[in-house]
Formats: C-alpha cells, structure tokens, sequence
C-alpha cells in the first residue's frame, strides 16, 4: 500500500480526540456529494446498504486485517460412539452424544464463518486503505477544490468502511451463536456429571460417560477459543472503523477545499497576517481578519483545534463574529453582516474539520479598534 504522508499523523491526533471525548458512531456517512451540492454542512447518515453500487471486497490473506494476529486453528473434537447396553442410563447418553456431536458440527461451521468474515473483513481494509492513499497523494500534490475525481475515490473509501461495518456485524452475529454453544455445552457437561450418579448403569455405560464427558470438555476449550478470536476482532475492526471515520471526515473536507488538512505544531500564527493565534485564557485561540478576498485560514485553524483538544478533550468552542464600529449607521450594519457570513464559514469549516455541532456556539459584537471584518474562535 503506499504510504500515507505526515501530515496522516496530526490529523489522526484532532479526530481521536473527538473520537475518545464524544465517541464516534459507525454509521456511515450519506455522499461526498451532498457535501459539495449547496455548501451546507455534511450529513453523515447511513445510505442503504443494498444498492450501494460499492465495488465488492476482494479476498485476503487472514492476518491482513488491521492489527489483526492468524487465526488460531480450531479442530473439532471427534465424538465417539459406543455400544448400546440396553439399559437406560445407556439412553440419555446416546441423547448426550448427538448433544455433542450436534455442538461440534456448529463449531466446524463458525470457525469456518470466522475466517470468511476475516477475509472479507480484510479486503474491505486493503481497498479503503488504497483508495485513500490514492486521495492523500493527489492531495498532497496538488489538486483543485470538490475534484470529482476524489470525490469517486472518496465515495469508494465509504463503502469499503460501510463493508467493513457490516463485517463488524456479523462478526457479533457470530460471537451470540458461538455464546450460545459455549452455554449448551457447560449444560452438556452438568448432565453427564448428573448422569453418573443415576442407578441401572452397567461399568460400560460409565466407560462412555467418561470418554464422553472428556470429548465435552475439549469441545468447550475450543468454543472457549473461537469465542475470544471473535471478541479481538471485533475489538479490533471496531476500533479501526471508528478512527479511519473521523479521517474520513478530514478527507471530505480536504477534498472540499482542495488541499490536504494539517500541518507541523510549530507553525508561527503571529505578526501581520490575516491570522493571528493567543494561548493565554480568555484570548481568542485564532483570530481570522477578513481584510481581502480568499482568506485562506483552514490550515492554521485545523492545528489550532488540533492543540487545544490535545490539552483539552472535551473543549468547546465561541465563534465570535466581529465588525467595526466606524463609518455611517449602513455601512455598520453591513460589516455586522458580512462579520456574521464569515462567521458562519468558519463554523462550517469546522464542523467539516469533525467538530461536532453542539460543542460551537456563535456570537456578534462590535469593536471600535477593528478595522475590518474579524472572526475571533474562543475556547469555552
């Protein structure tokens, strides 16, 4: 796969924030489309999963899934048969067996469902994982805003993470059947134990019992086995799927704007620029002057957000919008609304950038020493 370039790693760094202060859901997104339909802010909501038209997932080796180890071998325990002795103690055994032998077809079977899962799981990963390192690197070259191209790209990227989702699914569809046996089993166990304590059993009604009640036993270290393979990679996919989301919310940003978000900490953020960024409290963390047309301010407010929630998870954020105070009663009244416009922008922006709606809050004020439309960003 080809690497990921450096920037991947701030980025990661923003949206894990998120991810761990208000929990990120695995539902899909809708379309990278809607995003660029009106300039509204994106809907992430679930698309239908049947005509999704999504290229499906190609087969991998089992170890390819994020961070996932092989799986480990499962072979069904044998059961063995055993005479019929004619009395009735020799009855409920050979219930107890077809019990057991029941219980090893099931576990033959989801072993074999477990790696199916995992294949597919593992080519919905390697497919996602190409399709955005194809949007990062034209990204990082060099691109222009909303290209339909990584749009495609970006659409095929959802899928394989909405394919994944679905594989997480079935993935604990599995683990309740697996659960399921491993509780037959133990109960499988108590009645053979039961059962040695009944009268009318010859010496080999009780050979049975203990080659069977030792068969019982493997048989629930194996469900014990699979069980936990199945646990891991859930713990896995779903941890997985949830951060590769929220840098899949930075990607449809990016491709939004045309450029790849995040940048080095060190960035310098004072002297005459457009923006202006203060660390102390109750300063603004960015300020963003409107004093020409095009100001480009996503990248230095995307590391911006990205410091303050490394300091604090669960910060929340002021976007003031800021006009001057000079000039006649109507030219005030249009600075107040132009302030309020760039300040919607820049709340757009960052809601694109994954922060969710109800950690922002939007203001207006007036300033007698501003000489221009001014968006002042405050952490609360």
């Amino acid at each position: 796969m080809r690497g990921i370039p450096a920037k991947h790693e701030l980025k990661k760094g923003l949206f894990l924030a998120f991810a761990v202060a208000a929990g990120l859901s695995l539902a899909a997104c809708s379309d990278i489309d809607n995003m660029f339909s009106d300039g509204s802010d994106v809907a992430y909501d679930a698309p239908p999963a049947a005509d999704s038209g999504f290229p499906a997932p190609t087969a991998a080796p089992l170890n390819t899934v994020p961070g996932a180890a092989p799986v480990a071998t499962i072979t069904p325990v044998t059961i063995d048969t055993g005479a019929d002795t004619g009395t009735q103690v020799n009855r409920t055994i050979q219930s107890l067996r077809a019990q057991a032998s029941g219980l090893q077809s099931k576990l033959a079977a989801n072993s074999a469902r477990l790696a199916e899962l995992r294949n597919a799981g593992a080519g919905a990963a390697g497919a996602y994982q190409e399709a955005k390192a194809r949007i990062t690197t034209r990204l990082q070259i060099g691109t222009t805003r909303g290209n339909p191209e990584l749009v495609a790209e970006w659409n095929t990227a959802q899928g394989q993470l909405d394919a994944l989702t679905a594989n997480i699914n079935a993935l604990n569809t599995l683990g309740t059947d697996a659960n399921n046996d491993s509780s037959t089993a133990h109960y499988a166990q108590n009645q053979i134990s039961a059962t040695f304590n009944v009268s009318g059993a010859v010496d080999e009604d009780h050979r049975q019992l203990r080659l069977l009640e030792d068969q019982t036993a493997q048989t629930i270290v194996m469900l014990d086995r699979l069980l936990k393979e199945i646990s891991d990679n859930v713990q896995r996919s779903t941890a997985y799927a949830a951060t590769e989301r929220a840098n899949l919310t930075v990607l449809a940003a990016s491709i939004k704007s045309g450029e790849l978000y995040g940048g080095g900490m060190g960035v310098s953020m004072g002297g005459g620029g457009a923006l202006q960024m203060a660390s102390s409290g109750g300063t603004p963390l960015v300020v963003i002057k409107f004093d020409r047309p095009g100001v480009d301010y996503q990248q230095i407010l995307y590391a911006a957000l990205n410091q303050a929630l490394q300091n604090r998870p669960s910060a929340g954020f002021q976007v003031v919008a800021v006009s001057p105070t000079r000039g006649t009663a109507a030219s005030v009244q249009i600075a107040q609304s132009t302030a309020r416009r760039h300040a919607q922008d820049v709340m757009r922006s960052m809601t694109d950038m994954g922060v969710p709606a109800t950690r922002l809050n939007v203001a207006s004020t007036t300033d007698p020493g501003a000489s221009g439309s001014e968006v002042r960003v405050f952490v609360r």
